[in-house]
């Protein structure tokens, strides 16, 4: 114990902020006068604390183990001070265990178990995810073209983004993959006039977007399907598709047939914006100090990560051409925050909510999860642990005559002036 507790004291004094803790037994450490306190109820998440797994002390805070006083910026400051090793670096990883990571996405991965894991998180509540995310419910990377953004307009910014890159133009067939609450596909149907399909498999948000197709008088044009990207039955193929914080959900395993597949549905020619997150290390199968393992249990069960270079070469072995790439890991940062810092602001509101639907016990370990995943995501981010990018790709057509240049095989012009020819705010919705 003694151990323990002296290599307590060295790791709190690299703190960048006061700290309270409280042991087992009354046993005070840290500044007194801190905002921040930690009362531990059991020696397990101490060790843990100590030896720089802070996502096991996560673990320990949602299961009630560690109670938790003070502001989410501050503890995730101590928790950065505390890690003993970069948790996105894993070094050299051997054979024996590449081949355990490919049983095990392998076994993740099933139509059955990818549609469980998904309505686990995206429909545990929606009123929950809407008192946190901006209006049009936008539930991945905001993009901040100009400092002075709200979280709405900089996710209204990302919409245009991701609509320019894809150069969208009225009638064309466009499929969004993971549709989420539908702002994307509504978005291109309503500002570019294009033939939308989208699908999901949250019955949550496919309930959602139906009501606001219905709603806005668009199905002539816009539909939603619950349907597994696998399932996925076209009678033409699409002239544009979209996949905006999806491809997480796929597995290493299934990697290179998911882009197969999107190529399959995309027309000869046409373009593919592949928008997610990314691994920091090249080898790791998920963060360490416990970190992953909290996402996995806690998050989002079923999810893994791939270094950027990892989904080109699966991307490439597909028959796609990578076209442009764009890192957006800060933008990520501050969406977190910002969504992080709207949840703080209601906690007690949304307490209300998953209490109501979900009963006391769960209910409160779901909202301490979502508490520090948000913030831990927003410092992983900041720190280069994950990172977020769009990828544009095309299904090359084998027809040098075609394009805006010769050997073009795309509608892709080759050049990025067309994406910022319009730096005015984004349109608002009609």
């Amino acid at each position: 114990m003694k151990h323990l507790l002296r290599s307590l004291e060295s790791s709190l004094a690299l703190s960048p902020v006061g700290i309270a803790l409280e042991l087992p037994g009354g046993v005070r450490l840290g500044d007194a006068n801190a905002d921040l306190r930690l009362h531990f109820r059991d020696r397990t998440a101490l060790v843990a604390l100590a030896t720089g797994e802070i996502g096991s002390v996560g673990a320990a805070i949602v299961e009630g183990r560690v109670a938790l006083q003070g502001s989410m910026r501050e503890l995730m400051a101590v928790a950065a001070a505390m890690l003993k090793a970069d948790p996105a670096r894993d070094g050299q990883v051997g054979w024996w265990r590449r081949a355990l990571v490919q049983v095990r996405s392998m076994a993740a991965h099933s139509l059955t178990a990818d549609a469980r894991d998904v309505q686990a998180h995206y429909d545990l509540s929606d009123d929950f995810y809407a008192l946190w995310l901006d209006p049009l419910r936008v539930y991945s990377c905001a993009y901040f073209r100009t400092p002075a953004m709200t979280l709405a307009q900089a996710q209204q910014a990302k919409l245009e983004h991701i609509c320019k890159k894809l150069m969208l133009r009225p009638g064309e067939r466009f499929l969004d993959i993971g549709a989420g609450w539908g702002g994307l596909l509504l978005w291109a149907a309503e500002h570019y006039g294009v033939d939308a399909t989208g699908i999901t498999l949250s019955r949550n948000q496919h309930a959602h977007v139906q009501r606001l197709i219905d709603q806005r008088g668009l199905q002539a044009r816009v539909r939603v399907q619950l349907v597994d990207w696998r399932a996925l039955q076209v009678q033409q193929p699409f002239d544009k598709i979209a996949s905006v914080g999806m491809f997480e959900h796929v597995g290493r395993v299934q990697m290179t047939r998911y882009f197969a597949t999107v190529r399959r549905l995309l027309r000869p020619g046409g373009l593919l914006l592949n928008h997610g997150i990314s691994a920091g290390g090249v080898d790791n199968a998920q963060l360490g100090a416990g970190i992953g393992d909290f996402i996995g249990r806690y998050i989002f069960p079923g999810g893994e990560l791939l270094h950027v270079s990892a989904a080109l070469h699966h991307m490439a072995r597909a028959g796609l051409e990578m076209l442009d790439s764009e890192n957006l890991r800060p933008h990520y940062a501050r969406t977190l925050w910002a969504w992080s810092d709207a949840l703080e602001a209601r906690l007690e509101q949304a307490r209300r909510i998953l209490v109501a639907q979900h009963g006391p016990d769960k209910g409160d370990k779901a909202l301490r999860a979502y508490r520090l995943y948000l913030a831990g995501s927003a410092m992983a981010f900041e720190l280069g642990w994950i990172a977020l990018y769009q990828t544009l790709a095309a299904h090359p057509s084998g027809r040098i005559d075609t394009g805006a240049m010769a050997g073009a095989q795309c509608d892709y012009p080759f050049n990025r002036a067309y994406m910022y020819g319009d730096e005015a705010a984004p349109r608002a919705a009609s």
